[in-house]
C-alpha cells in the first residue's frame, strides 16, 4: 500500500511516539491538578477555586496556572463573619473532606452533650475592669 514494507523498527517507532504522547498528556494532567492538590493538602479555604483555576490555567496560557500555584501557598486568614472561628474551621474541614472524597464528619447536638461540652453557647467575655490597676 505504501510502496514499501513496514518492519519491526517502524512499529517500534510508532509505539514510541504513542508512549511519548500518552506520557505528555499524563504529565499535563498531573501539572494542571498540582495547585489544587497543594491547596487541599494545606487546607486552603478556597481549595476548590484554586483547583479549578489550576485546570483552567494551563489551557489558554500559563499565567492563570502560576496565579493558582501562588494562591495555593498563600497563607489565608479568612474568617467568614456569618460564622464564629470554630464554625469556620469546621466548615473548612468539611469542604476539604468533600474535595478529597472522604465522607463528611457530622457533629450532632447529642455528640456535643455526650462529650460534656456545649459549643453552641460562647464562652463568657472577660471583664476588662479586672485588668485595670487598683
Amino acid at each position: 500500500m505504501l510502496g514499501f514494507d513496514l518492519d519491526i523498527w517502524d512499529y517500534l517507532t510508532f509505539l514510541t511516539l504513542f508512549l511519548v504522547g500518552v506520557s505528555f498528556v499524563a504529565f499535563w494532567v498531573w501539572l494542571a491538578g498540582l495547585p489544587g492538590r497543594i491547596a487541599i493538602a494545606r487546607k486552603h479555604p478556597e481549595a476548590e477555586a484554586v483547583k479549578l483555576l489550576g485546570w483552567a490555567g494551563l489551557l489558554p496560557t500559563i499565567y492563570p496556572w502560576i496565579q493558582a500555584f501562588i494562591w495555593a501557598y498563600k497563607p489565608t486568614n479568612i474568617i467568614d463573619i456569618r460564622r464564629y472561628p470554630r464554625e469556620e474551621a469546621q466548615w473548612i474541614e468539611a469542604e476539604i473532606a468533600r474535595l478529597r472524597g472522604d465522607p463528611p464528619k457530622v457533629s450532632t447536638e447529642a455528640d456535643r452533650s455526650s462529650k460534656g461540652t456545649n459549643e453552641s453557647s460562647p464562652a463568657p467575655a472577660p471583664d476588662p475592669a479586672e485588668d485595670w490597676p487598683k
